[in-house]
C-alpha cells in the first residue's frame, strides 16, 4: 500500500505528516551533512592543503603583532573557531584571511592602533552582514560581469605573485612600514638558495596543478608495476606545502632557541577591547572606506565564483559568504581579534595543496585554537625566526593557482575587459578602482552591440557568474 501511494505521481501525503517527518529527520540529517562536509577526501592532500594559505596568514599577522601590539593568542583562537566553523558549513577549504586594508593602513600609520583597527573590522562586518541578510549580495552577484570578476582575480593573483617574489628576493621588516631592507644573501637559514630549493620541490611534486597529477596517477594504476612508476606516485602524493611549512619551523627554532625556551604556556587574557568615539571615525574613514570594496569584491564575489568553478557541486552563495563573515568580526573584533575575512587567493592556494574538503579548514582551525590556548602570544617569537623566503615560496604558488583561474575568457571583448580590469587594478593599487573602469568598459562594449541581434538585458546577463 505504502509503495504504491509513493509510486502514485498524483498522490499528496497530508501537510501534518510531512511537516512530522522533515522534523524527525531534521537532527540526521545535518549530521550527516556535517560530517560529509569534514570528512577527508585524502589525508594527506588534506593536511597540505591546510598550509596553502600561511603566505598570506602569517606576514600579516606578524605585522600586526609587530607594529601595531595584535593580541596574537586571541587572535589564533578566533580565527582557529572561524576555520573549523566555515568548513563545517561550507564543505570546502573556505580560507579565513585578515583584512588586507585595515592591516596595511595600521602598519604604516602609527596613531591607527588596535581599538582603530578593531572599529573599521566592526563596520566593515556590520555593512557586510546586512548587505547578506537583504539579499542584496546575491543581486550584486548577479549583476556583476564574469569578465570584471576574472580581472579581479587576476590582479589579486599577479599581486599575491609579485609580492612573494619580494618576499623570495628582498629581506623583510614586518614591523616597520617599509618592509623591504636589502636584497637576501643567497646562503643561510633564510637564504635565496632555500627559498628556490622549496620552490622547485613543490614544481616537482605538484606540476602545474591538478590535471597534470591526475593524469600521471592514472599513468601509476595502469602501468607496469615497475620501480620507476612507484617512486613516481610516491613523490606526486608528497605533502609538499606541509613539508615546507615543517622545514620552516624547524630553521625557525634553530635560528631562534631563545624563543622557545621563552615560551608561556597559557592562553592569553582576553578582554573587551575598548573603543572611543574618535577611534570609530578614524576607524570607519580610514579602514572601512578602503576596506569595504575589497571585502565585497574579493572575500564574496570572486570566493563564490572561484567555488563555484572548483566545486560546481557546491552551492555556495553570495549571501551565505557575506553573513558569515559579518558575524565573524561582529565576534571577534570586540575581543581584539583581528578583523578577518574570506578569500580568492587563499581558496586557490589551499586547493593547489590538495584541499579538497571542509576538514582541510578545519583541521588548520584545530591547530590554531590548540597552539592560541596553550602558546598563547608567545608564538610571536617562533614567528618572528620563520624564513620569510618559505613564506614566500608558499604565497607565490597561491598568487598563480588563483591568476590561472581567468584562462577561461572565450572572447576578444572578455579579455580585453578582464584584462583593461587587471591593468587598473594593479597600477592603481585599487580594486575598487579597477572593478570601476572594467564594469563602465563592459557597458560600452555592450552598448555597441544593442540593436545587432542583442537587447538592452544582454549588457548586464551575458555570461554573468
Amino acid at each position: 500500500m505504502e509503495s504504491t501511494l509513493q509510486e502514485n505521481p498524483h498522490f499528496q501525503a497530508p501537510e501534518m505528516s510531512i511537516d512530522r517527518q522533515s522534523t524527525a529527520s531534521t537532527p540526521a540529517n545535518f549530521m550527516g551533512k556535517l560530517k560529509e562536509n569534514l570528512i577527508f577526501r585524502s589525508k594527506w592532500a588534506e593536511l597540505n592543503g591546510a598550509m596553502g594559505d600561511l603566505g598570506t596568514y602569517i606576514p600579516i599577522v606578524l605585522a600586526l603583532t609587530l607594529a601595531s601590539d595584535l593580541n596574537l593568542g586571541t587572535t589564533l583562537i578566533f580565527t582557529g573557531v572561524y576555520n573549523f566553523v566555515t568548513g563545517a558549513i561550507y564543505g570546502v577549504p573556505m580560507p579565513v584571511q585578515p583584512m588586507k586594508s585595515i592591516a596595511a593602513v595600521a602598519i604604516s600609520n602609527p596613531d591607527f592602533g588596535i581599538p582603530e583597527v578593531m572599529a573599521a573590522g566592526i563596520c566593515t562586518a556590520g555593512i557586510l552582514f546586512l548587505l547578506g541578510v537583504t539579499g542584496l549580495m546575491q543581486l550584486v552577484y548577479r549583476l556583476i560581469p564574469i569578465s570584471v570578476v576574472r580581472g579581479i582575480q587576476l590582479a589579486q593573483g599577479l599581486s599575491f605573485a609579485m609580492t612573494a617574489v619580494k618576499y623570495i628576493k628582498n629581506v623583510q621588516d614586518f614591523a616597520k612600514s617599509k618592509k623591504s631592507s636589502g636584497e637576501r644573501d643567497w646562503l643561510g637559514l633564510d637564504g635565496l638558495l632555500l627559498a628556490l630549493i622549496c620552490a622547485i620541490f613543490i614544481i616537482i611534486v605538484n606540476g602545474a596543478g591538478e590535471d597534470q597529477n591526475e593524469n600521471h596517477e592514472i599513468i601509476c594504476e595502469t602501468g607496469n608495476d615497475n620501480r620507476r612508476k612507484r617512486l613516481k606516485k610516491i613523490i606526486f602524493s608528497l605533502p609538499s606545502a606541509f613539508l615546507i611549512f615543517l622545514l620552516g619551523v624547524v630553521l625557525a627554532i634553530i635560528r631562534g632557541p631563545k624563543a622557545v625556551k621563552g615560551f608561556k604556556f597559557g592562553p592569553s587574557p582576553i578582554e573587551i577591547v575598548k573603543i572611543s568615539k574618535n577611534s570609530w571615525k578614524q576607524g570607519f574613514i580610514k579602514g572601512t572606506i578602503p576596506q569595504l570594496p575589497l571585502s565585497v569584491l574579493n572575500s564574496v564575489i570572486a570566493v563564490c565564483k572561484l567555488s563555484t568553478d572548483l566545486f560546481p557541486e557546491r552551492e555556495i552563495t553570495a549571501t551565505s559568504v557575506s553573513v558569515t563573515v559579518g558575524l565573524m568580526n561582529l565576534i571577534g573584533c570586540w575581543f581584539g581579534a583581528m578583523p578577518c575575512c574570506h578569500g580568492a587567493g587563499g581558496l586557490a592556494g589551499q586547493y593547489k595543496f590538495g584541499g579538497r574538503s571542509g576538514g582541510c579548514v578545519a583541521l588548520l582551525g584545530v591547530a590554531k585554537l590548540v597552539l592560541g590556548l596553550v602558546l598563547g602570544s608567545s608564538m610571536v617569537k617562533v614567528l618572528t625566526q620563520f624564513p620569510v623566503g618559505v613564506l614566500g615560496v608558499l604565497l607565490l604558488f597561491a598568487g598563480i593557482e588563483l591568476a590561472m583561474c581567468s584562462r577561461d575568457m572565450n572572447s576578444k571583448e572578455e579579455s580585453f575587459v578582464m584584462l583593461l580590469c587587471t591593468a587598473v587594478s594593479l597600477v592603481g593599487s585599487s580594486a575598487a578602482l579597477g572593478f570601476l573602469c572594467g564594469i563602465v568598459v563592459h557597458v560600452f562594449l555592450k552598448m555597441r552591440n544593442i540593436g545587432d541581434g542583442h537587447s538592452c538585458s544582454g549588457v548586464w546577463f551575458s555570461r554573468n557568474p
